[in-house]
């Protein structure tokens, strides 16, 4: 009971945190790992699937309704992450993901320290992209996220929003709806075949369903109520926290 009292809570700040930047597996899957020993890992990944799109559905929902998502974005990159996430899980069965797991601290430090240099990225919203342009860029990105969804995971939402920043110059609070709906595409294509498979605890993740909707409510309107400025500090915290986590999972993984 204590154990399922923790998960609750675990599901509640990553929906919370999920919602703002981005990052929620970095509170849940840890706690999942820890509170589940007997399970298989792969059992474990989809029921924190099962969890996550829930939440991640609802922060997106409720960004529709508050600010105006970029569709012509949103909508063709979330359709290529679908389509690769797919993809990633496929070849993460087949190809090591050490390489990756050793990279992915070099790519997250890159990424703080061009956020923290450039004091005013994504402060404001200045989309730089429009017909083809955009929608090719936002189907390579896509395509780029899911399969790196689908393959490995960590940080997807918190790339997501920086790419978005990035090359569309769209300001933080614009980037995190259109991450959302990029990420529920992932989301439910990696619970597609985790559903298929048998690897889904349905009762634990329904209940961290629910505490993650509570979460990205709370987080979605503190975003809100404090606007891209907060969401960029949070974004750093988050990702430096990603780098210690990462860092430290790549070198236990690597014996150092």
């Amino acid at each position: 009971m204590i154990d399922v009292v923790w998960l609750g809570g675990a599901a509640f700040a990553a929906g919370l945190v999920d919602a703002v930047v981005g990052g929620g597996g970095l509170v849940q899957l840890p706690a999942m790992f820890s509170l589940l020993p007997k399970e298989a890992p792969a059992t474990i990944l989809g029921t924190n699937k099962l969890a996550a799109i829930f939440g991640t559905s609802s922060a997106a929902v409720d960004y529709a309704r508050r600010v105006r998502v970029a569709w012509s974005t949103a909508a063709p990159a979330a359709a290529a992450a679908f389509l690769l996430s797919f993809a990633g899980a496929w070849t993460v069965t087949r190809v090591p993901a050490d390489f990756v797991r050793a990279l992915l601290p070099i790519i997250l430090v890159a990424v703080a320290v061009y956020t923290f240099m450039k004091k005013d990225l994504g402060s404001v919203h200045a989309p730089v992209h429009s017909g083809l342009a955009e929608r090719y860029w936002a189907i390579g990105i896509g395509a780029a996220i899911g399969f790196y969804d689908g393959f490995f995971g960590p940080g997807t939402g918190s790339f997501l929003i920086f790419l978005f920043v990035r090359f569309f110059g769209f300001d933080f609070l614009s980037a995190s709806a259109a991450a959302k709906i990029v990420n529920v595409a992932c989301n439910f294509s990696a619970l597609m075949w985790f559903g298929y498979s048998g690897h889904i605890l349905w009762q634990l993740g329904l209940m961290m369903a629910g505490c993650q909707i509570v979460g990205s409510l709370t987080g979605t309107r503190l975003a809100m109520k404090y606007g891209s400025g907060f969401v960029r500090k949070v974004f750093l915290f988050v990702v430096s926290a990603l780098i210690v986590k990462t860092a430290y999972d790549s070198f236990t993984k690597l014996g150092w």
